[in-house]
């Protein structure tokens, strides 16, 4: 079908916050047409209802899944999606919220000796100086049978601060085998321009946790690690399948939700620039913050939701053969608007959105492409769930 049988149409519903609360509207459009050929239509089977709080998803060599669970655990699911184990040796996490045990991705040299690495981001108490206080937390362990062993480290977000929003967290390997971390900015707005905090920011290390030596400088210095800044609440990242380039979305307050290219020492513009509007604001073009308008100062998105937020959350570029229309395009899920997204694309320009099961009011936590060209979806509900055809 062609872009422009299903350009969305702007729906005007109710407000919804866009850090993951209520119900929404946003960019609307009918369900998608089937495509030419006589192909199947897209169709989402349950392969698991069990799941508590689902946050993270992560595929094994072996086809296996890793889901992180909200509350603190690490369940390993057949490829099928059948619960097999709980894995030990997580640790303690601050489930409050919307932080708790979040993003999750595999060493990508993971099946070679010594390298069975399980990387995973967490909401972290505080102690001592900063008992009382949070933030995200990026730790790994070796998956060994039903077992994190070897737990390490690798990085803190600083500094921690009270409220308990704004966690982040997408963890995604760069072609370079470095580590790119996405943080909340903590519901603390300002904190995303100061170089001397990683809240709201990209960072990106080594996956032992040093700094990269080609990482960004900036005037003035910066907290080691921070790769770009400006950021509100990113829960969706992915590498560009040709350019390697690191794909995020965030979400704006009410409305303004962003698609971005996270580019080194670039500067995204929150708290300063947003096409959203102020909580408690009437929502329209009269309130967005500092006028909407990034450039030149900032990076404009590539596209937003406004005026009513989605809370996109999961991201990924399809690149398979079981939709070869989709090919090249984003598919988002999304939290507030309960549905999943397509994002068409010619180059770095967003040509289309199509709005996908929306009338299943499913909160689409994250996914992934599985190896057949499916995708695999976490949902706050509790399911494990597959699109295919």
């Amino acid at each position: 079908m062609s872009v422009a049988e299903w350009m969305s149409t702007l729906a005007v519903a109710a407000a919804a916050v866009a850090c993951g609360g209520g119900g929404g509207g946003g960019e609307d459009t009918a369900a998608p047409s089937q495509p030419g050929g006589g192909a199947a239509a897209p169709a989402l089977q349950t392969l698991n209802s069990g799941l508590d709080r689902p946050w993270g998803l992560a595929q094994l060599p072996d086809g296996r899944l890793l889901v992180t669970q909200k509350g603190g655990s690490i369940v390993r699911l057949s490829a099928a999606g059948r619960t097999e184990a709980t894995l030990s040796g997580v640790p303690k996490v601050l489930d409050s919220g919307q932080g708790g045990l979040l993003g999750i991705a595999i060493d990508p040299d993971f099946g070679t000796a010594g390298s069975n690495w399980v990387y995973f981001a967490y909401a972290e108490a505080g102690s001592g100086a900063e008992a009382g206080k949070a933030g995200t937390t990026v730790a790994r362990g070796r998956l060994e049978g039903d077992a994190l062993t070897g737990v390490q480290v690798i990085f803190r977000q600083a500094p921690k601060v009270d409220g308990s929003g704004h966690y982040g967290s997408r963890l995604v390997f760069a072609r370079d085998k470095t580590l790119y971390i996405t943080t909340g900015e903590r519901m603390k707005g300002s904190p995303s321009q100061d170089l001397q905090q990683t809240l709201g920011k990209v960072i990106r290390v080594n996956r032992d946790g040093g700094i990269p030596s080609d990482n960004p400088s900036f005037a003035g210095g910066a907290r080691p690690g921070i790769w770009s800044y400006g950021h509100r609440n990113i829960q969706g990242a992915v590498l560009h399948p040709q350019t390697g380039e690191l794909w995020i979305t965030e979400h704006g307050p009410q409305g303004g939700d962003e698609v971005n290219i996270a580019r080194a020492g670039k500067n995204y513009g929150w708290p300063v620039k947003s096409y959203g509007c102020p909580y408690g604001s009437p929502v329209g073009d009269a309130c967005r913050i500092g006028g909407g308008t990034h450039a030149p100062t900032y990076v404009e998105p590539l596209t937003t939701w406004t005026p009513i937020s989605i809370a996109p959350a999961g991201l990924v570029f399809y690149t398979g053969s079981m939709f070869p229309e989709w090919r090249g395009q984003l598919i988002s899920g999304s939290l507030a608007g309960t549905a999943l997204w397509r994002i068409a694309l010619d180059g770095e320009t967003v040509t289309g959105k199509e709005k996908m099961f929306g009338d299943l009011g499913e909160r689409f936590r994250d996914l992934i492409q599985a190896r057949d060209g499916a995708l695999l979806i976490v949902t706050d509900g509790g399911k494990l769930m597959r699109l295919s055809r």
